[in-house]
């Protein structure tokens, strides 16, 4: 019996998306724009000369790349031996619930809701709902912004006051952040929980959970983010695989977006580090028949929101590096996906996801070109793999 690696790389988009301008992103183009930062001397903190990628380059990652958006990468040209190709979303949104739902089959048939003002960015009994739930007399932040900034300005005050730092994005999500002790990570975590259902039903896609430690100019957001997402919009891949008998093991976020629906066993860690350890065990060791479905988000938290392209980079090398070892210990009949779920170009403008083409290169399924897809043919082709009827639109490649 076969078993399938469904590994999404978190952001790392390739460009090309035709409703790119929709969303101000024409043009974004994250692995592209990075191997030209690197060929040009422009990533060279840490990371010296090219991109090097030399074992997803040889499944295809670079031909996917021009397949997507036209730009021929530098250092990404080897002639492919897996099968490749590039996939288009077509929810409408450009943030992690869409793409990973879509990949395993669902797409979204909602419009999300989105806080289009930047300061203030909440309607005051939201707001009063918050203070409410918190047990305080106001909130901080009640902006735009990244995870980082927004606690730097808001630290000593959160600390003096005991209010919690809320914010929001492009995306679909309301993000609040406080001190683990000071504040307290439970309460914290009861806070988003109870927050949760009010704004799912007004479709907004997740509260997140964002604690951290330390003093001002001396803090560090912690492993302990939670997600509260909203339900899939139906059963999923992994309900598929989970309906069919079979073991589904996810890693790293996917079970906080699929609110653990039709995930066996979770394995979640401190850092993507961790993570690629507890894919190594699975490749050695999943039951025959399994799905694993895995997520890497240090690409987008670490380095796409904060538009460091030498430290995207430096992540695709060591990711790559594993990635080698990886495929050497596959079975046979094993199948391995690489791809993501949106962009996050960080030589773009702001700090904010970018709607994108995703990379899908194969490895277990032979060679040649799998042209321009769905996301949810990845799905789609999962189940196809693993012998379990498909509930979803979306036709496999193979």
């Amino acid at each position: 019996m076969t078993r399938a690696f469904l590994i999404v790389m978190d952001s790392v988009g390739c460009g090309g998306a035709p409703d790119a301008a929709d969303f101000g992103d024409a043009g974004a183009n994250t692995l592209g724009h990075i191997a030209q930062a690197c060929a040009a001397g422009r990533a060279d903190v840490g990371h010296l000369g090219p991109l090097r990628m030399p074992h997803l380059d040889r499944l295809g990652l670079g031909a996917a790349i021009e397949l997507a958006s036209g730009l021929k990468a530098p250092g990404l040209g080897s002639a492919p031996v897996g099968r490749w190709g590039a996939a288009t979303e077509v929810s409408r949104g450009k943030d992690t619930p869409s793409g990973h739902w879509e990949l395993a089959g669902v797409p979204v048939p909602w419009d999300w809701t989105y806080f289009p003002d930047t300061v203030p960015s909440f309607p005051a009994d939201l707001v009063a709902l918050v203070c409410k739930l918190a047990g305080t007399q106001g909130i901080l932040g009640n902006c735009h912004a990244s995870g980082v900034p927004i606690i730097e300005q808001h630290c000593a005050e959160h600390l003096r006051t005991g209010w919690p730092i809320c914010y929001t994005s492009a995306d679909s999500v309301f993000q609040i952040a406080a001190h683990e002790e000071a504040f307290g990570l439970e309460r914290l975590l009861k806070l988003c929980q109870d927050l949760a259902p009010y704004l799912h039903a007004m479709k907004v896609g997740r509260v997140i959970a964002r604690p951290f430690t330390g003093v001002p100019g001396a803090f560090k957001r912690t492993a302990n983010r939670h997600d509260y997402a909203m339900d899939p919009p139906g059963p999923t891949l992994l309900e598929w695989v989970q309906s069919a008998g079979r073991a589904t093991h996810a890693i790293g976020k996917i079970g906080d977006i699929f609110s653990m629906k039709g995930i066996g066993k979770l394995w979640k860690g401190k850092s993507d580090l961790d993570l690629f350890g507890y894919l190594d065990g699975l490749v050695d060791g999943a039951e025959d028949g399994s799905l694993t479905f895995a997520n890497f988000v240090e690409f987008d938290t670490l380095y796409g929101h904060p538009r460091d392209v030498a430290g995207y980079a430096r992540a695709l090398e060591w990711f790559d590096g594993r990635v080698g070892a990886l495929l050497t210990r596959l079975r046979p009949g094993d199948l391995a996906i690489f791809t993501a779920d949106h962009g996050n170009d960080p030589t773009w403008t702001g700090t904010e996801h970018t709607r994108e083409r995703v990379p899908v290169v194969c490895a277990g399924i032979g060679s040649g070109s799998l042209g321009l897809r769905a996301f949810a043919d990845v799905g789609a082709s999962v189940a196809a793999h693993l012998g379990v009827t498909a509930q979803r639109p979306g036709r496999s490649f193979l």
